[in-house]
């Protein structure tokens, strides 16, 4: 479990009052958050050196605890070689291939995405390794207990640290 820091978000005032929602895995049915408040959008992330940081680990996270949002840009593999270098996925720098070209994410849309600590029952497997922690680079990388792969999780310490939930992986019930 990451240590919490005195600069994490918390939940935005009356955030709880707007219908949250848990996440369920689409195979088993088994529950894979708390409830959950959807936001209006994917904040951006919060600065943090981490070249500067005192622990290796992860930024602080880009949901609050408590909430969740839905990524409207590609997020994940395949990526793909592009003219027009930019950000390889939302709240990304750029990424280039062993070539020098520069790539761009052409992965799903809806991803779910929510604060790594929110999450519930879920094993790392299949992770591209990064200095400090897993990469969304390789896709999804978290495991439901039944198996099926339902997420991607971004906690190197210089990526975003946020957890995507697959769209066609889960299903969200009212609690």
């Amino acid at each position: 479990m990451r240590k919490q820091r005195d600069h994490d978000q918390d939940i935005p005032p009356g955030a709880a009052e707007a219908g949250a929602r848990v996440f369920v895995c689409a195979t088993c049915g088994i529950a894979l958050t708390e409830p959950l408040t959807r936001l209006p959008a994917v904040p951006d992330a919060p600065f943090y050196a981490w070249w500067d940081a005192d622990e290796p680990g992860p930024s602080p996270a880009t949901v609050p605890t408590g909430c969740y949002a839905i990524e409207t840009e590609p997020y994940g593999p395949p990526l793909v070689v592009t003219d027009t270098p930019g950000p390889v996925m939302p709240r990304q720098g750029e990424h280039r291939n062993a070539e020098g070209e520069p790539l761009v994410s052409q992965g799903p849309r809806g991803n779910i995405v929510i604060n790594p600590e929110d999450a519930r029952g879920l094993e790392l497997r299949h992770a591209v390794a990064a200095c400090c922690g897993a990469s969304p680079d390789g896709g999804m990388n978290q495991l439901c207990a039944c198996g099926m792969l339902v997420a991607t999780l971004s906690s190197d310490c210089c990526l975003p640290y946020e957890l995507h939930l697959a769209a066609d992986r889960v299903r969200a019930i009212r609690p």
